[in-house]
């Protein structure tokens, strides 16, 4: 079992969680018989191996003498212990005056994923957005904002494309439809310079994008925008935000529903364009816009 990445409190407690659920399986015992020899309910049992709350000391190793872990193992789990329970705090507390709990969960994750695949229908991905872009998208939201919140929230947005950079840069691979290269989000002026930085961000080797024509029709339609986020270990399952017009919700813990949006992604991949042919369409509209004043 390959060492956590350090720093990652979240993918730490995550792992630990998957690991004592594979022990537990591994020996045979369900959560109340592992909760009754623990004296707690077995709801703490499965919020711990689902990465929801954090295992204390007391309780990890009395885990360890139930399914008998020693040696190498052992050490190894209890540094992830030790990783899950670091108290740093991150760098969007700053700004949780205009953060929700969801989307503070959605940059937890992101700020840990080792890959994000976002599939997107209007709008560029928040990691590929420019300021000006970003800061239109906020403006003309549905919830009305004043201007502080809309600087907030833009620079929030800024921030969280430091992923895209470094030793530990984030694996971006977006899937749009061809109406998010064209809708003018803050005129043409703004689409210009947003479809100036994607077709610059998408010469980096860590990040692609694949446009899904109109041309493909029914096959080429989807439900929503959603985003999946791929952590370390293999035990540690993909996690899948959708999002709506009110809200961003996280599907956490229905690996069903979170599998069933990964057929998805791969299903509208089928029909999009190539990489190549991606970025030409890019070009193209670009042009078109340039043309249009």
């Amino acid at each position: 079992m390959p060492a956590t990445r350090s720093g990652a409190p979240l993918t730490a407690r995550r792992r630990l969680g998957a690991e004592l659920r594979s022990l537990r399986d591994r020996h045979g015992l369900t959560a109340e018989e592992v909760a009754g020899r623990l004296g707690c309910h077995f709801s703490k049992i499965t919020r711990v191996e689902l990465g929801q709350r954090g295992c204390g000391k007391a309780d990890f190793d009395a885990l360890m003498e139930i399914y008998r872990v020693g040696g190498e193992l052992r050490e190894e789990l209890r540094d992830l212990l030790v990783r899950s329970t670091q108290r740093l705090p991150p760098w969007w507390r700053t700004y949780s005056d205009v953060i929700s709990a969801n989307y503070a969960e959605f940059l937890a994750f992101e700020a840990e994923a080792l890959s994000c695949r976002e599939h997107q229908i209007h709008f560029i991905p928040g990691l590929a957005q420019t300021a000006a872009y970003a800061r239109a998208v906020t403006a003309d939201g549905i919830a009305p904002l004043g201007p502080d919140q809309v600087d907030a929230l833009v620079e929030v947005r800024m921030r969280r494309q430091e992923r895209l950079t470094g030793d530990d840069a984030l694996r971006l691979d977006m899937l749009l439809m061809e109406s998010a290269l064209r809708l003018r989000v803050g005129g043409a002026r703004v689409m210009v310079g947003q479809l100036t930085h994607l077709a610059e961000l998408v010469e980096t080797e860590n990040v692609t994008l694949r446009v899904v024509p109109w041309s493909a029709g029914a096959r080429g339609a989807s439900t929503g925008a959603f985003t999946l986020f791929s952590a370390e270990g293999e035990r540690v399952g993909d996690v899948a935000f959708t999002e709506s017009a009110e809200a961003t919700t996280v599907l956490r813990d229905d690996p069903l529903a979170v599998r069933r949006l990964g057929r998805l992604y791969e299903n509208l991949s089928t029909v999009a364009l190539s990489v190549d042919d991606s970025l030409a369409m890019v070009h193209r509209v670009r042009k078109e816009m340039i043309q249009d004043g």
